[in-house]
Formats: structure tokens, C-alpha cells, sequence
């Protein structure tokens, strides 16, 4: 087996953007409290429950609860509840953690083994109808071994089981009655704050866990604001309300000349892509999806948009992941074959310069979401790129729940990644009956415990994609932020799919100090 807590070579150093002169001062912290023991910060995305049982903060750093584990800012894990990291079987089908003693809930009530056993079962039983189950396919069932160990067994050797660990452990008594999670009020968890206040669509406050079991946090206060408007954050910067935000590039380079703010950008496991539903007439053509990959020109979308911020992708897998990264798959900006390929599958070109096939023009909208100003522009860039080889693409701002109603059928500009395993985002991503050989590739993959191997799986994985692309892959940016420079403690990490409450900048969040 492999030791699970191996160094990631794919994690890049920050790179933290120079501050140009000072031409102007900052308000005082966007919390009034010069003391610095409490401050706001905004994000982009509301969680829609802060039950991990609900899907809330999958990559572990919750602020609210611990997980067995926890990764460092390298991506290693280390233990969290847990004493060491877990043990597997020689056989690869169960492991084994010891946990913690002398831990509480926030609420006071002690934690052990019967709290992480509740936990697991809770997200296999069907009566909770966890969304987080589709994440755990290879487990059948954790047992109690004694008070202070647990065994987790599963269906199949599956060599990133412990990423999972990081999920939340709630207590037992909150998990008694079977019923399905919800957006309510979150049960107390043993993490380093506790919720106190929670204003759907305006704000969330957390305030520091007393009884931390590894210290309480010196940010006593943190008051995290939704914003989706990624405008109304910066402005809401700019007037000196926020103490840190994500901004895409664009906005945050605004902040340059401003003193006692810093801007910082962390390479992302986070792939903006076109998806191409093969339900619709025009998008579900293998040629169209083919000669959309061809016409880009990816390197202009960083230079142009992300202002140099960013990596250039041809496939799902997000290359900070470098040692499963294939390097030759990538699709060069040709756009002599792109509409080769478009005319030897018949579509020919037609009336205003749209191409069409049996009466079918080739046209289609492109759904983003609204308030996504990087998700606009990248889909206005796609646009252009596809009018130069007769397809003719309408942007389309849309609300989440449009994005989601409509995704069978209309195209939508989404992204998506994970920073520590390909697992964990693109089976349920690629695995769609589509190409059969990248479903058998992604089947061999997870199976596969040589870490050697799994990588040479997942290479082959990607050199199979390109003969059958399901979208048109534009680029992996980095994730662009603008922070007060206030506090201590702050370490760069690479960011996961959104920057968000819980990973990203404001990972370790409870080891910050006032300055």
C-alpha cells in the first residue's frame, strides 16, 4: 500500500502579486475592532446547509468541525480526531484510526468512537439521504472496535479512502433519530468556532470555541458576508467593509496601489470548461465538440483574461495534480482543422456565416453564471472562438438552479476540480457511458493502489479523452485574492474548485494572530 501522507510535488509556491506605490490608506478593519480579534471576509457561494452530512466543506478545514483528518498546507494529511493516520489492511478493504481523547463538542459533550461511528452510518443510511454518500461508494460499513478505534470496511481496495476523512464528525445523539439532513440549524461539532448567528443570503457569524481541543482560535470573531456579485465584493473592498475576499484577476490588479492591502494568487485544482450535452442537436456532435477544442487559443484566454494567471488545460485533469498529469494531451490552436473536421461531418457554411447540417444551423446558447465575471468573459471569449469557424454561440447569464434544470440539453460554462486526488471530481464528471474506454480508464484507476500505476492509468485517461471530447476545456486559473495585512499566520495552499469559507485562503483561519 502506499504511505498516504507522501509529499505532493504538484504544490506550487504562492505567488504573491508585488504591490505597486502606495497611493492611498485603507480604512481601519472592516470590524471596528483595531485589536484585531475579529474581522469579515466575503465570499462568492452560500453553503445550502453547514451539515457535512449535507455536503458542506468536503475538503475538510470546516471552522466548525474536525474530521478525522486534516491536510496541510501542502496537501498531506495529518490527523485531526484522529491519534496517527489510519492503518489500511493488507488487503487494501478496511482501515483502521484510533481517535483522540479528551475531545468536546462545543456544546460540551464529550467525543469518541460511537460519534464517528453515528457519523459514517448516518451517511450510508438511505433514511438520511446524505449527498455525501455518492462520494463513499466503497464503503460498506465502520464498526467500533473499542472506545477509542475504528474500522471503516469496504467493498474494493480504494487507495484515497483517507482523503475522505477529513468529513465532519457530528455527535451521536444528533444523528439518533433517522431523517433526512437538512438546511437547519448545524448540530455542534468540535471544531475551533461555533456558529452564533446565521442570516440566510447576508451573512454567517462564527465565534471561537472555548474549549478547543488544540487551543481556542486568537480571531475571536468572524463574520463571513455572501456575495455573489463579484463587482459588489470589490466595491464592498474598496469602501473598506471587507477585511478579504476571492476577486477574479481582472479586479483584484485594481487593488495594486492601495496600502495595507496585499494581494495574493494560489494556483487552483479548478478547470473552467464548456459543457457539450449530447442531448442537444449541435453540441452532442462529436465533430462540433472536436473542432470547438481545436479553435481555441488557450494561451490568449490567460494573457488576455486571467492577465497571466493561470495554467493552460486541454483536458479535465487540473494540472496541479502534475504527477497524474499527462503533458502531451493537449489539443494546439488549429483552426485549419478544426474546420477540416466540421466539413468532412458535413457541416458546411451557411447563411450569416453559421454553418449548418440537414437544416440544422450550428448555434447554441451558453449558459453562465450570473454575477461571475470571469465565467462572463471566458464564455464571450469561447463565443468569439467558434464564430471563426462557423458556430455561432449566444452567452447567456442564468441562475444556478437554471444551470442545473437546463444541463441535459443547453451548453453551460462550469468548472470544477479537486486539489488531492482526480478521484474525487472527475469519475462522476467523466464516467457518463459516453467513451467507453475513459469509463474503463477511470474504473481502473480507482481500483488501483501502486501509486505508480494509478498515475500511468490516468495518463492514459487523458490521451484517450482527446479522441472523444464531452466539452471544451478553456483554462485552470489561479485564484486571485485581496486581504487586509493585518494578521499573522497566513499560508498559501493550492485552492480547490471555488474559493470558499472553509479551503483556499482562509484554510487556517483559527492559527491567524493579530499584528
Amino acid at each position: 500500500m502506499p504511505i498516504v501522507s507522501r509529499r505532493r510535488r504538484f504544490w506550487p509556491a504562492l505567488a504573491i502579486l508585488a504591490l505597486g506605490a502606495c497611493t492611498a490608506s485603507p480604512t481601519p478593519p472592516a470590524s471596528g475592532d483595531l485589536a484585531g480579534t475579529s474581522l469579515v471576509i466575503a465570499v462568492a457561494d452560500e453553503p445550502a446547509s453547514l451539515n457535512p452530512l449535507a455536503g458542506y466543506a468536503e475538503n475538510g478545514a470546516a471552522k466548525i468541525y474536525d474530521g478525522l483528518l486534516e491536510h496541510r498546507a501542502n496537501g498531506e494529511l495529518r490527523p485531526a480526531l484522529a491519534t496517527d493516520l489510519p492503518e489500511p489492511a493488507p488487503d487494501g478493504r478496511s482501515w483502521t484510526a484510533k481517535l483522540r481523547t479528551g475531545v468536546t463538542f462545543s456544546d460540551g459533550t464529550p467525543f469518541d468512537a460511537a460519534d464517528v461511528v453515528a457519523t459514517y452510518r448516518a451517511l450510508l443510511d438511505p433514511a438520511f439521504a446524505s449527498p455525501v454518500r455518492q462520494r463513499f461508494p466503497m464503503l460498506s460499513g465502520v464498526q467500533q472496535v473499542d472506545a477509542t478505534i475504528v474500522r471503516f470496511d469496504l467493498t474494493r481496495p480504494y487507495a484515497p479512502f483517507p482523503e475522505l476523512l477529513v468529513l465532519g464528525v457530528l455527535p451521536s445523539e444528533a444523528l439518533a433519530t433517522p431523517a433526512p439532513v437538512t438546511a437547519g440549524t448545524p448540530p455542534p461539532g468540535t471544531g475551533p468556532y461555533r456558529v452564533t448567528d446565521w442570516q440566510r443570503g447576508q451573512h454567517l457569524v462564527l465565534e471561537a470555541n472555548k474549549s478547543y481541543f488544540d487551543g481556542p482560535p486568537a480571531i475571536k470573531k468572524v463574520t463571513v458576508e455572501f456575495i455573489p456579485d463579484d463587482d459588489t465584493r470589490a466595491a464592498r473592498m474598496r469602501d473598506g467593509k471587507l477585511d478579504g475576499t476571492a476577486l477574479p484577476p481582472a479586479l483584484a490588479r485594481t487593488f495594486a496601489d492601495t496600502t495595507g492591502l496585499k494581494q495574493v494568487a494560489h494556483p487552483a485544482a479548478d478547470v473552467y470548461a464548456v459543457q457539450l450535452p449530447a442531448g442537444n442537436p449541435v453540441t452532442g456532435d462529436p465533430a462540433v465538440r472536436l473542432a470547438l477544442n481545436y479553435a481555441l487559443n488557450r494561451k490568449a484566454l490567460i494573457d488576455g483574461i486571467l492577465f497571466g494567471k493561470g495554467t493552460e488545460a486541454s483536458t479535465p485533469m487540473p494540472p496541479t495534480l502534475a504527477e497524474f498529469l499527462e503533458p502531451t494531451a493537449r489539443f494546439p490552436y488549429e483552426v485549419p482543422k478544426a474546420l477540416d473536421i466540421l466539413g468532412e461531418a458535413g457541416w458546411f457554411p451557411g447563411p450569416e456565416a453559421v454553418r449548418t447540417r440537414s437544416g440544422v444551423r450550428a448555434a447554441f446558447p451558453l449558459l453562465y453564471h450570473a454575477g461571475d465575471t470571469l465565467a462572463r468573459d471566458l464564455a464571450t471569449a469561447f463565443a468569439t472562438a467558434a464564430k471563426g469557424i462557423g458556430i455561432e454561440v449566444t452567452p447567456e447569464p442564468a441562475v444556478a438552479a437554471d444551470l442545473v434544470a437546463k444541463a441535459a440539453t443547453t451548453a453551460s460554462l462550469t468548472h470544477f476540480g479537486n486539489p488531492f486526488d482526480p478521484d474525487l471530481a472527475l469519475y462522476g464528471l467523466l464516467h457518463t457511458g459516453v467513451n467507453p474506454a475513459v469509463d474503463t480508464a477511470l474504473d481502473t484507476a480507482r481500483l488501483m493502489t501502486d501509486p505508480a500505476q494509478r498515475a500511468a492509468a490516468y495518463r492514459k485517461l487523458q490521451r484517450t479523452y482527446l479522441g472523444a471530447p464531452t466539452m471544451a476545456v478553456l483554462t485552470a486559473p489561479d485564484h486571485t485574492y485581496v486581504m487586509r495585512d493585518n494578521w499573522n499566520g497566513y499560508q498559501p495552499v493550492t485552492d480547490a474548485e471555488a474559493p470558499d469559507l472553509t479551503w483556499g485562503a482562509w484554510w487556517n483561519l483559527a492559527k491567524w494572530t493579530p499584528r
